[in-house]
């Protein structure tokens, strides 16, 4: 129950049904009433010790989302990395490795295979210039990684929010355009708990964020050829070229209008979140260059292929989520 994700067909499902109401919602809705009483449950057996919770001897950050599917946290982690980083903090990164085939703790470097530690950690080993640990049980992953770097003095614990095993000093839901869609629970829903779940800080990506929430916005950062050379491009070198773009994220079409913004004209392929990529699936034809999500690339660079183009994003974040955090975490480290 940690982190639920969509398989493909699950991803289509939700498309025509989690965000909207239908017949099919109404059908779905007992199940998703049993859903929400495990939640509250599991919630009640780890408040009142039934189900015992780990602290760690230094402040954890959890970044996470109450529904299935990507709202950007990726490229938010690496946000509040050099946020915290400016404050003269040392942070480490904790994920599960989802899609990767690690299940014990490891660290993740630059030259790792997404296939083995997963394509979020992988693309946070190479940007953030933290230490990045992942493992099935993140309380034995974040030990090892402060085993490994003493003078870490942060973590930040992607996509955790579900994982109570592992306590936190400060919560933070992510969000985007779609807000809660239907505003029912799985399955007749995408929330994961529900939406009056409390967390610290809820940030919310590419929309206008309501009173008491902390906007962001990805920005583009540069184009770059996917093979290992990392060589990079302008936009004026994709003018006039034939292009097709593909998208393995929670939330393809945000790719798909960011590239649309840029001023870019291309077919759109659409692919399951985590999707791993066989070289034939992005041989087009009638086409110049294959435009991808960084957390796409970081599977398709043994293709070996000079057409493939990753579209880097930074997010530019509300400065006053930072102060908020450290102003929280200030003496929560036990030791």
């Amino acid at each position: 129950m940690e982190a639920v994700r969509p398989t493909f067909l699950s991803t289509r499902f939700a498309a025509r049904h989690w965000y909207r109401l239908s017949p099919v919602s109404i059908v779905l809705f007992p199940f998703s009433l049993a859903f929400g009483l495990l939640v509250a449950l599991r919630r009640l057996l780890f408040r009142f010790g039934v189900l015992r919770s780990v602290r760690l001897p230094v402040p954890v950050i959890v970044v996470g989302n109450l529904t299935v599917g990507g709202t950007g946290k990726t490229p938010l982690i690496l946000a509040l990395v050099d946020a915290l980083r400016v404050k003269g903090l040392r942070p480490g990164i904790l994920s599960r490795g989802y899609g990767g085939t690690s299940a014990q703790p490891r660290a993740v470097g630059a030259g790792d295979l997404a296939a083995q530690v997963g394509d979020e950690p992988l693309l946070l080993a190479e940007r953030s210039g933290s230490p990045v640990w992942i493992g099935a049980d993140r309380v034995a992953a974040a030990r090892a990684l402060l085993a490994a770097h003493a003078r870490c003095d942060v973590i930040l614990s992607d996509d955790g929010l579900q994982h109570y095993r592992l306590q936190r000093d400060f919560e933070i839901a992510v969000e985007d355009a779609r807000g809660f869609g239907n505003g029912l629970l799985l399955p007749a829903g995408p929330l994961r708990e529900p939406a009056s779940r409390r967390v610290d800080a809820t940030v919310v990506n590419g929309a206008e964020p309501r009173p008491g929430t902390f906007g962001m916005r990805l920005a583009p950062a540069g184009l770059y050829r996917v093979e290992a050379q990392a060589a990079p491009l302008t936009l004026s070198q994709l003018s006039g070229k034939k292009l097709h773009a593909v998208a393995g994220i929670g939330n393809p079409e945000r790719f798909f209008a960011e590239l649309s913004r840029m001023g870019l004209a291309f077919s759109a392929h659409a692919f399951p979140d985590h999707h791993a990529y066989r070289a034939a699936e992005l041989e087009f034809t009638d086409c110049d260059f294959v435009l991808m999500t960084e957390k796409d690339a970081v599977k398709c660079r043994h293709f070996g292929r000079r057409d493939l183009i990753a579209v880097r994003v930074d997010a530019e974040l509300d400065p006053a989520l930072a102060e908020l955090i450290l102003e929280r975490i200030h003496g929560c480290a036990t030791a």
